[in-house]
């Protein structure tokens, strides 16, 4: 809706330790934060895959190309709000930069406030994959905010994301997964993610190898018990569960069901229909072509986060 602020994949790239930290730090060290790049991010595209997250415009006049150290707040947030985004991320970060010293959850609702200004907004919504795993501390650093989750089934979502390079790599990181007909990540000897790729160096072992299913479960699983550890202290007004096949089989009536529960007025221009014809069909399943062992192992590894939403 035109009134409505997309912050698209803001907390999930901010260096995890500090993104709400509530020390007062000064505005120039907060646009640091979000000056600085994510070595996840970079690694993975500076060895040629893409992120399909990622719309910065690459190319002729552009202030970056593709495998170089892009600023977090240009990789997905920025690109999405206007047509020259490193003109609004220069201005955003001297915004930043002018600011006192305060929290950083102060700093985070000063710059979406700004571009929303800025952009011709009334209200913002932020929206990062992954988000579930640190819910608690965006309900004690929004403590009046709603939150819509959604969610995918848990062997669909892994095997979705063993497919997604830029999960592919901290996963298996995380997990220390074995890698493909070879050793554990731990054992590939040192993981330099900003160093120049070779063809052997360990981060392109890892990329170019299709780790077993189940850890990527592991990891669906374990972020939903994280997060939802913290919905004793959200109350129910504020918290909504929305499946994703609801969203892909009924567009129109769930998109309606997001623009009520966020109490986001009418839909005076008839936003919500062009939405809903931009939902395609289902995505094939993966889930039936792994082999038996493979469907057990990734099943098993699902079945806590699968019973927490209700999917069993």
């Amino acid at each position: 809706m035109p009134e409505v602020l997309s912050v698209f994949e803001y907390f999930n790239g901010i260096d995890m330790a500090r993104r709400f930290a509530p020390e007062p730090i000064s505005g120039a060290d907060f646009a640091a934060l979000l000056r600085a790049e994510q070595p996840f991010l970079t690694a993975v595209m500076r060895r040629g895959y893409e992120v399909p997250e990622v719309i910065y415009p690459f190319g002729p006049g552009a202030r970056y190309r593709r495998g170089d150290a892009l600023p977090w707040l240009l990789a997905n947030a920025i690109p999405r709000l206007c047509d020259r985004p490193d003109e609004l991320y220069d201005d955003a970060v001297a915004y930043l930069c002018a600011r006192p010293a305060a929290p950083a959850v102060a700093h985070h609702r000063a710059l979406f406030e700004w571009l929303a200004q800025r952009t011709g907004r009334a209200l913002w919504i932020e929206r990062s994959g992954s988000s579930i795993d640190y819910l608690g501390a965006l309900a004690d650093a929004f403590p009046e905010a709603r939150f819509v989750h959604l969610h995918r089934d848990g062997p669909e979502a892994a095997l979705s994301m063993r497919e997604h390079h830029a999960y592919r790599l901290p996963i298996s990181v995380i997990y220390d997964v074995p890698t493909q007909g070879g050793p554990r990540v731990s054992e590939l000897g040192a993981l330099d993610l900003r160093a120049e790729p070779t063809a052997d160096d360990a981060v392109t072992r890892i990329l170019a190898s299709r780790p077993p299913a189940e850890y990527f479960g592991r990891y669906w699983t374990d972020q939903l018990v994280h997060g939802f550890s913290a919905l004793p202290r959200i109350g129910r007004e504020r918290w909504w569960e929305l499946r994703f096949e609801d969203l892909v089989a009924r567009p129109m009536e769930t998109l309606e069901a997001v623009r009520a529960f966020f109490d986001l007025g009418p839909d005076r221009d008839g936003r919500i229909p062009r939405a809903a014809a931009l939902v395609r069909s289902p995505p094939p399943t993966r889930f039936e072509k792994l082999p038996p062992a493979e469907q057990e192992a990734l099943a098993a590894a699902c079945s806590l986060g699968r019973r927490l939403l209700g999917r069993t």
